[in-house]
């Protein structure tokens, strides 16, 4: 049985027992990188974007007729001799396949590897009822061996290693192995398994589809043991979700194209099995294949009808929501999810396993957006995940402290600007009168002392701004500036820029006074209603003023102004006046220099500057933005170094850091690493949290690698006559 942390104190212990496993954050880092590089290679010639909508929609068509479906299925597999079960929770389950057990007489049982059978932790329960049970996937027997569940929903054992297999085939053969030599030690769990395969009485399968024009199951592996499992024993049982139903073969090919491809970086899977009926089978009396399919609900029914969480079941189990996670390359499975793991895990849980395994887990998200730019079903996942967490909330009728204080100041604009200007004057004996604050005090140092942090200013943006602004007779374009809120009171200097850089353009840059927070900070804590309210404030302060763009230096806040404030207020029936118009003005720096306004090489000077780019995760996968920075570099006149993952999280995700430093501080250390691998001095980045968190950490190695925003970058190298 599979135990979760239920509450933040045990599970901090437990992610940092993960982190001091070399092993582990070794391979699965590089297994992260190795996927990102080889993800677009099997891609090139394939319309993932197309597919994915085309699977999406199918998969959203059959959720309002599963049951439909699921009789028509039956129907058809009937007529072939097979026997159809309904379970309605993973007891049911277990209890139907024990029996079926019993009734044939069964002793021994081979399976081949289930996601849903680990839901249902039905090893755990036939082997309590006698039954001797073996795993026959070569991942699965391992971590059954070690008495684990699976650290990835196709790659069960990642997080071991060699050493650690050969010593345990060592231990089971009770013969020494070699463990540098993996083929002999796969060789060793041909041997081992082959005699549980002559030998068992009952074969436990899963299924990636359940044709229902057929009534044939579809199954994918990358190892042949399957298909021993489903024909060497003459009775058959498949455990098989109500969301596996697909109307026809057509919807199972389409999605075969991108389950292997966005699983393992391959093609074409090894195997796929078709089954339909009761097939001859020799060792059986009658002569024919004893064949049971057992359909479980665990609450898919409920969830095919959420207006919210639904889509979680156009799920096809690819893992690569893990894949790409920066912090499950940390911690990996064990320690990101329950029985499912990853993003997908972190939404599952709660309404497969309940709120006491969800609790802990689903708080643990960067919100960097990886999973669902991967995602081959288009399921929004960091969304999703907040949603989560709200409803652990709202079942357990309680907030946390921290939600209702950030809550109630954020909401009160007023209120927190001069918190925010309060903070200044309470920093300076850490600070030193510095910009930077390299010593934070004794009880924050141990976990938040892997970066320095910058000092809040004594004279926000805001206050400068009447200083600073120009007044164009003519404007061609007029942009409200959205500075955010640590452009206002962490990093004028960065509003400085983007001013400086505008000089002689004929653009009348306005910054509507009554703005505030964006609001993502308490989007991502799962406080939908502030967030609403802080929306609702900004679109009104930027509607008192004509502007043909809403430009920011944040691409956090960029992303949260385009896409989520359409989000929050999707279903709402009377949205604020003005949401469309606001968010299809909002715009990035780096697309508004180079789309908007063209800016040309000629307006820079020539440097030999060797500039390396971090990607913000809001800009690069939020907005779609990709070139538009890396060109900037070198209209900019330097020279554009690229660096292993670029489009890789910096650890930063605003709260994220304070809440999560263990993983956050792991984050940053490999972005850093590859930095400073490149010949570049200077990095520049969209986004002023990813400067914090980028700066802070480079300061605090004492690292070659100056970070600025790319906005400073282009006001340094302007020619001072353009």
């Amino acid at each position: 049985m599979i135990k979760t942390a239920s509450d933040m104190r045990t599970y901090k212990e437990e992610l940092k027992k993960a982190l001091s496993d070399r092993f582990l954050r070794s391979a699965l880092d590089k297994f992260n990188t190795t996927y990102r590089a080889a993800r677009p290679v099997v891609y090139k010639d394939i319309d993932f974007d197309g597919l994915r909508d085309e699977i999406a929609a199918g998969k959203d068509a059959a959720l309002p007729r599963l049951m439909e479906l699921f009789e028509t299925f039956k129907t058809h597999a009937q007529a072939a001799g097979v026997k159809i079960h309904e379970a309605k929770d993973a007891r049911e389950a277990n209890e139907i396949i024990a029996a079926i057990a019993k009734e044939n007489d069964v002793r021994k049982i081979v399976k081949s590897k289930s996601m849903t059978a680990e839901e249902t932790y039905l090893n755990a329960h036939l082997e309590k009822e006698g039954f001797q049970v073996t795993e026959t996937d070569l991942g699965e027997w391992i971590i059954q061996l070690r008495h684990e569940g699976p650290s990835h929903m196709v790659m069960p054992a990642i997080h071991l290693s060699r050493y650690q297999v050969g010593d345990l085939f060592s231990e089971v053969t009770q013969v020494r192995q070699d463990s540098e030599n993996i083929d002999k030690l796969v060789k060793v769990a041909r041997k081992q398994l082959r005699g549980a395969f002559l030998e068992a009485d009952m074969g436990i399968s899963g299924a990636n589809f359940a044709v229902a024009e057929s009534g044939a199951l579809g199954l994918v592996t990358n190892e042949g043991n399957m298909r021993l499992v489903t024909t060497m024993p003459r009775v058959h049982v498949a455990l098989v979700g109500y969301d596996k139903l697909v109307p026809d073969l057509k919807s199972a090919l389409r999605i075969l194209r991108l389950l292997p491809r966005n699983a393992t970086g391959q093609a074409i899977t090894s195997y796929v099995t078709w089954i339909k009926g009761a097939t001859e089978c020799r060792s059986s009396q009658s002569q024919k294949k004893i064949m049971h399919i057992v359909f479980l609900d665990n609450g898919r029914l409920a969830l095919a009808e959420d207006p919210v969480f639904s889509e979680t079941l156009r799920c096809i189990r690819c893992g690569a929501c893990a894949n790409v996670c920066p912090i499950y390359s940390k911690v990996g499975g064990h320690k990101y999810g329950h029985v499912y793991i990853g993003a997908i895990g972190l939404i599952l849980t709660l309404f497969y396993h309940g709120k006491e395994n969800a609790r802990a887990i689903v708080r643990n998200c960067i919100n960097c957006q990886t999973c669902k730019s991967v995602c081959p079903v288009g399921i929004d996942l960091p969304h999703l995940v907040k949603k989560t967490f709200r409803a652990v909330m709202d079942q357990e009728e309680k907030t946390p402290v921290k939600n209702f204080m950030i809550s109630k100041v954020m909401k009160n604009r007023k209120l927190f600007h001069l918190l925010l200007r309060m903070a200044y004057l309470v920093q300076r004996p850490f600070s030193g009168g510095k910009p930077m604050i390299r010593h934070l005090p004794y009880f924050f140092e141990k976990e938040h002392g892997f970066r320095s942090l910058p000092t809040i200013v004594g004279t926000p943006l805001r206050d400068r701004w009447k200083k600073l602004r120009r007044q164009v007779s003519s404007p061609e374009y007029t942009i409200g500036f959205f500075a955010g809120c640590a452009t206002d009171f962490i990093f004028p200097e960065q509003g400085e820029s983007l001013l400086r850089v505008l000089e002689n353009r004929n653009v009348q840059a306005e910054f509507p006074m009554r703005q505030n927070c964006c609001g993502l900070p308490v989007y991502v804590m799962a406080e939908e209603e502030t967030a609403k309210a802080l929306a609702i404030q900004n679109i009104d302060a930027f509607a008192s003023g004509k502007c043909d763009y809403i430009v920011t230096l944040c691409a956090s806040c960029a992303s949260h102004l385009k896409e989520n404030y359409s989000k929050l207020f999707k279903d709402d029936p009377d949205p604020p006046d003005g949401l469309k118009a606001f968010t299809d003005k909002v715009i990035d720096f780096s697309s508004f220099m180079v789309n908007v306004l063209n800016v040309s090489r000629d307006e820079f000077r020539t440097t030999s500057k060797k500039v390396a780019y971090h990607s913000p995760c809001h800009l690069c996968r939020g907005m779609g933005v990709t070139e538009e920075p890396r060109k900037l570099i070198g209209i900019a006149g330097c020279e554009y170094v690229p660096s292993e993952d670029e489009d890789v999280c910096c650890g930063f995700g605003g709260s994220y850091s304070v809440d999560f430093p263990e993983i956050s501080s792991e984050i940053l250390k490999k972005k850093l690493d590859n930095l400073e691998r490149t010949d570049a001095r200077v990095a520049v980045t969209d986004c002023p949290g990813c400067v914090m968190q980028l700066r802070g950490g480079a300061d605090r190695r004492g690292s070659r690698i100056e970070v600025k925003h790319i906005a400073e970058l282009l006001a340094e190298e302007m020619k001072r006559d353009a």
